[in-house]
């Protein structure tokens, strides 16, 4: 757990000196009325967030931000982690009522936690990319015959990158797992001709640190060429159903809000880079200007859900029905509001 904050929102009362009791029930009356989304039953429930430390949280510093200011519709408290292992774990215990995880996580929390969880919008898309010193490499199909380290086993990257190996008849890559991008990172220092597959933005901050390195391609592109079906799915955001049945006002408040933050990450960008850095997600502005833009920060809700990730899924499934919970999601699966 790397950082949590705690927002509450103050309660504001109205006090009447020499008033008559009408005037003060009046007076009482109007202040209900004009405090809108602030009194509804949504700000009386804290909602309890794990954000994933990643671009899968780049979406929801804004929101963040306006939850510490006190300008929010909802009152939030939330927690930072590093593995999805360990937001799962939370949720199912009962500490944590929405969770941004990995796309394939969010299918296996479904059949672990108590109640299941469903998805209430997607918030990263592809965030993978090559990177390498050695000029001969341009696309997947270079790959043949390499070794390539990166991070993410048994997760979203391992699929993605074993599928598109897959889709091009690559049958010789050899593929070297790290437990930490900073690893692959110290790899790629050492030698920079070794290739990686790493995502945003630890690949932004390998090539500033590094002049020999550059961007290779990214899987997205790689991904485009093979399947005109669907997107890479990095980012996922879930609700227990368990808090979802009490509490649908409050979810609903939420999903606009994260609309509203991702939204912010394109409109006003020197001001996420600045909260990125913040919160800890990545070390410094400059890397986080040039990282954010290819992070493919989104929030899709609504009915777009289904469509947009159930043919990646699919992907996940033929691979390995273990990386995502041993069958696919029905469409209850998917939140429409």
């Amino acid at each position: 757990m790397l950082k949590r904050l705690k927002i509450n929102r103050l309660s504001f009362f109205m006090k009447a000196v020499g008033l008559s009791l009408a005037a003060v029930m009046l007076l009482q009356v109007s202040a209900c009325g004009s405090s809108g989304a602030k009194d509804s039953a949504s700000s009386n429930v804290t909602v309890r967030i794990a954000a994933l430390k990643g671009p899968t949280t780049i979406g929801l510093v804004n929101l963040i931000d306006d939850a510490s200011n006190g300008s929010s519709d909802n009152n939030y408290e939330f927690t930072m982690y590093t593995a999805g292992s360990d937001i799962m774990a939370a949720m199912a215990e009962g500490s944590i009522d929405i969770g941004l995880v990995p796309a394939n996580v969010a299918c296996v929390m479904n059949n672990k936690v108590e109640g299941g969880v469903s998805i209430i919008d997607i918030n990263t898309l592809g965030v993978l990319y090559c990177i390498t010193g050695d000029e001969n490499v341009k696309s997947i199909s270079d790959l043949a015959g390499r070794t390539v380290f990166t991070t993410g086993q048994g997760s979203t990257p391992e699929y993605t990158i074993k599928y598109l190996l897959d889709q091009n008849n690559i049958t010789d890559c050899s593929l070297e797992f790290k437990s930490e991008a900073t690893e692959v990172a110290a790899q790629l220092a050492e030698t920079p001709q070794s290739i990686a597959i790493l995502p945003q933005p630890f690949a932004t901050a390998a090539c500033v640190q590094n002049s020999d390195l550059k961007t290779a391609f990214s899987l997205d592109d790689e991904w485009a060429k093979v399947n005109t079906d669907c997107r890479i799915v990095t980012g996922v955001t879930v609700v227990s159903n368990k808090f979802l049945s009490s509490n649908k006002e409050a979810v609903d408040t939420f999903i606009k809000a994260h609309e509203t933050s991702a939204q912010a990450v394109s409109t006003d960008p020197d001001k996420t880079a600045y909260l990125v850095v913040e919160q800890g997600i990545i070390a410094k502005e400059p890397i986080a200007k040039k990282a954010i833009p290819m992070c493919n920060i989104t929030c899709i809700s609504g009915k777009d859900i289904e469509p947009t990730i159930a043919g990646y899924l699919k992907v996940l499934y033929d691979q390995d029905p273990k990386a995502v919970g041993g069958s696919l999601p029905d469409s209850s699966f998917y939140y429409r509001g």
